[in-house]
């Protein structure tokens, strides 16, 4: 089974430290800025439009009084926070159920709600493409109504929302070209006594599936390099496709290893320190792998070891359902979804896994 995450999540914390560096340069920046400028106004009362006042509203409502306390803006937290009751008191308002002068009727609840769906699904669409597409759903408006009620909820037109794209929408236009590495150990009784075995393993994360780069006793710099060799191999390297690949700090990750990756386009993306959650469907197939398999046996050798892992990613990709891929399998076989006939089980590793199928078609 597979927690899921979505995908792009790993690269927000991956950069989190260089973002959060860089907003906090432009927030005392801009801080700086506005204390100038109030200084320069003096006594003097700003005056805002009703569209500004909106805006700031819904804005400063989502920080809350602490956060506000903590900024340089334009006007007080209390200000603000008076401007969103306004907003809720007049959202509540039943005065509109009196008798209307005749006029253009108001806009449907669902129309608005389609309207606000639209524009934060789609921080690139103007006035006019929301309006093609409420078209398209038999509803017919003008870019002025659709300015309209962005403008009542405090929502900027595209140029300035094109600007807030949600790491969600970043992080999944990458998550078909994204892979992750890392390593596990496991105990093996040789003719030296108990030798601890790493094991390294790649993972394509949107299709989940995994690749047994190898096993040794010494993974040192001239093995390592020979695996991203074998990786990137042009005719079938298993990072072909793969245009990131997430990796922790582990020394055993060479200048050279890495130079090798991005060679073949590739490029290695470093997790902080300490955050093996960044990397947590690869971590969570380690765990499958030691729970149903490698902990429950032992290996005397290492052809005994590498038995077993070829025998769990078969399981693994031909047998085993993937809640993160909707319980379905990576690689079904013709006989699943038959309705009759014999249910068989299929063994591996003397019926520690287990398949149940019924016979194709």
């Amino acid at each position: 089974m597979s927690f899921i995450v979505r995908p792009w999540q790993l690269l927000l914390v991956i950069l989190v430290g260089w973002v959060q560096r860089q907003q906090q340069a432009i927030l005392e920046f801009q801080n700086e800025q506005i204390q100038s400028l109030l200084a320069q106004q003096g006594k003097t009362r700003i005056r805002l439009t009703d569209d500004q006042r909106r805006r700031l509203a819904v804005k400063g409502k989502a920080l809350g009084r602490k956060a506000l306390s903590e900024i340089t803006t334009i006007v007080t937290p209390d200000t603000i926070l008076r401007w969103h009751r306004q907003l809720v008191a007049a959202k509540w308002d039943t005065s509109d159920r009196r008798k209307k002068p005749p006029g253009r009727p108001p806009v449907s609840t669902e129309i608005e709600q389609l309207v606000l769906r639209l524009a934060k699904e789609n921080p690139t669409w103007g006035y006019d493409r929301i309006v093609g597409a409420l078209a398209n759903l038999d509803h017919h408006v003008s870019d002025t109504t659709v300015g309209n009620v962005l403008r009542a909820h405090g929502i900027e037109p595209a140029p300035e929302r094109k600007r807030q794209t949600t790491w969600k929408t970043f992080l999944s236009a990458h998550w078909d070209v994204l892979s992750s590495i890392d390593f596990t150990t496991v105990e093996v009784w040789t003719r030296g006594g108990l030798v601890t075995f790493y094991l390294l393993f790649v993972m394509r994360l949107a299709s989940r599936r995994v690749h047994f780069a190898g096993c040794t006793a010494n993974p040192d710099g001239p093995w390592i390099k020979q695996v991203a060799r074998e990786l990137t191999n042009c005719d079938d390297g298993f990072l072909n496709e793969s245009r990131s690949l997430l990796l922790d700090r582990d020394t055993k990750f060479t200048a050279e290893f890495q130079s090798i990756l991005k060679q073949s386009g590739a490029e290695p993306v470093l997790l902080p320190p300490r955050s093996p959650n960044l990397n947590a469907h690869l971590e969570r197939f380690m765990r499958s792998i030691k729970d149903e398999c490698l902990s429950r046996m032992i290996f005397f050798g290492e052809s005994s070891l590498r038995n077993a892992v070829r025998e769990y990613l078969a399981h693994y990709h031909a047998e085993r359902n993937h809640q993160g891929l909707e319980n379905e399998l990576i690689d079904p076989g013709d006989e699943v979804g038959t309705v009759a006939g014999a249910v068989h089980c299929r063994e591996r590793l003397g019926g520690m896994l287990c398949y149940y199928y019924r016979d194709a078609a």
